[in-house]
């Protein structure tokens, strides 16, 4: 290692940044943290991404809360899943103690409890959070087919699946309304409307079928519907600050896929909606990816490939992304390579697959007068190996660094006052209530009705009930489409929605606004 001398020079002149920036903490040397030598991310370039990473209970959820306050103070809108419930008290001021007060002295930080703005969401309300919804037709059949663990045979038959509900109009809100039309497109006259389009087999319709029953008793119900979250409101700004945005995520370890999936579901759908920007001073919203791993995990190359296009491009948008797990090697090289920041916690190396990612690790970082292999597995708790890009563009100096303690509340905010946030929130209005209008299940079972309406008539030779009369043009002999396009149900649906749908990234789809 380098004379410590060289080393606080060295750190001192890497991260002094002129403009402003989040303060990670303070160069650690021998043991000692040297305030002077602070070791700070430029808000500039936080929407070049980053990493944080750490074996659990090295600091990994705290690093990801200071970062947050700082966001927020700054007038940035920060999302963060909150896997255990512990970053609620980002909301509350933080509680004063000997040993608080100690630590801080040690790195020159000026501390003082301080709550920050705060909303709380919960997929399809289970949990104490305001609900968020998607629909079936924006979530999309690729992230769809993550999801529910389909092949690529299955994942290309449910986007046909997809594809003729939008060219027929069949509007895909919840899983009953994707039932629907797969049972449909297997009865005699779904495999007529397919014809064209290269079929649906039997047996991969009901892989599909069998897959959302499992899906469904996960609660996948409550997930989709309407209505449907927008985006924009994870852009708030409360007195000046950004509205810290936090999901609950419970019972995580039973539907893993579902929860890292809509989570890149909320990053898509921002990609379609926002703006190009290009390089700012500040970005407009910071993406924490907590539990990282369960979004690559089991991923067909397709889903990774789309991972690494929405994060390299959502960067113009003014969204910066942090992907938080505990080793790089849980990111892909794609993405690994696009997260500019790196806070890495503490690794431990108590098996050879340890050992194994321990050296992955170190190969990932810049050239450093540390020994990387030693350090990481020596690192304590509040501590870690951090570099950054600086105003330029270029990798700061590797630093040890002692960490700054968060302002606000270092644990749960009580059941109380989640309550009165959520009560209090403008979105609890505008998303608890479950809205069911009609979609592919009501059209579909009408369809069916008449036909057997007809049917029992014929067979009672009776002559069939007049249809109401139609415009000009659709007295003509028409297929499906043109009969739901021409219906007053969708041109209703068409002035209140603006219908157009736009798939990009991932087969998600968004309405024109």
């Amino acid at each position: 290692m380098a004379e410590t001398a060289d080393v606080v020079e060295t750190v001192k002149q890497g991260y002094a940044f002129e403009g402003p920036a989040i303060e990670l903490g303070a160069l650690l040397v021998d043991g000692t943290p040297n305030p002077e030598a602070a070791v700070r991310i430029p808000l500039s370039m936080v929407n070049r991404h980053g990493l944080v990473a750490g074996a659990t209970g090295t600091g990994k959820t705290k690093t990801l809360q200071l970062m947050a306050e700082q966001l927020s103070a700054a007038g940035v809108a920060v999302f963060a899943a909150d896997i255990k419930g512990d970053l609620s008290g980002i909301s509350q001021p933080g509680q004063e103690s000997e040993k608080l007060l100690a630590r801080t002295k040690t790195i020159g930080q000026d501390w003082s409890a301080t709550g920050f703005p705060t909303e709380f969401y919960a997929l399809g309300g289970q949990g104490t959070g305001v609900p968020i919804r998607a629909t079936i037709t924006s979530f999309g059949p690729v992230l769809l087919s993550k999801v529910l663990g389909l092949n690529d045979v299955q994942e290309s038959s449910l986007g046909l699946i997809f594809h003729y509900a939008d060219k027929q109009g069949l509007t895909l809100l919840d899983l009953k309304d994707l039932r629907a039309v797969i049972n449909h497109l297997t009865s005699d006259d779904g495999k007529a409307d397919l014809k064209d389009l290269g079929g649906l087999s039997a047996a991969t319709a009901g892989v599909i079928l069998r897959a959302l029953i499992g899906f469904a008793d996960q609660g996948a119900e409550a997930f989709f519907g309407e209505a449907e979250f927008d985006t924009a409101d994870l852009l708030q700004q409360k007195d000046g600050k950004g509205v810290v945005s936090l999901l609950e995520l419970p019972n995580l370890q039973d539907r893993p896929a579902l929860f890292s999936t809509f989570l890149m579901w909320l990053l898509a759908d921002l990609f379609h909606d926002l703006p190009e920007v290009g390089d700012v001073d500040k970005p407009k919203l910071v993406f924490f990816f907590d539990e990282a791993h369960l979004l690559f995990a089991d991923a067909s190359k397709a889903f990774l490939d789309s991972i690494a296009q929405t994060v390299r491009l959502i960067r113009s948008k003014g969204v910066g992304v942090f992907f938080v797990t505990q080793t790089p090697k849980d990111v892909p090289d794609d993405v690994l390579a696009q997260l500019g920041s790196r806070v890495q916690h503490q690794l431990r190396a108590h098996t050879p697959n340890d050992a194994k990612a321990l050296k992955a690790t170190v190969s990932t970082f810049p050239n450093s007068s540390y020994d990387l292999g030693e350090v990481l597995t020596q690192l304590g708790i509040g501590e870690a190996v951090v570099t950054v890009m600086n105003e330029k563009g270029a990798p700061t100096p590797v630093a040890w660094t002692r960490l700054r303690a968060p302002l606000s509340l270092m644990a749960p905010a009580t059941a109380e006052q989640l309550t009165a946030a959520v009560q209090a929130s403008a979105g609890n209005a505008k998303y608890t209530e479950v809205i069911d209008r009609e979609s592919a299940y009501e059209k579909l079972a009408a369809k069916v009705q008449a036909g057997a309406e007809q049917a029992e008539a014929e067979a009672q030779n009776k002559p069939a009930p007049e249809p109401k009369a139609a415009p000009r043009s659709q007295k003509q002999d028409k297929g499906m489409v043109e009969q739901v396009v021409g219906s007053s149900a969708f041109k209703q649906f068409a002035r209140s929605a603006g219908r157009e749908i736009i798939r990009g990234l991932f087969g998600a789809a968004r309405r024109k606004r």
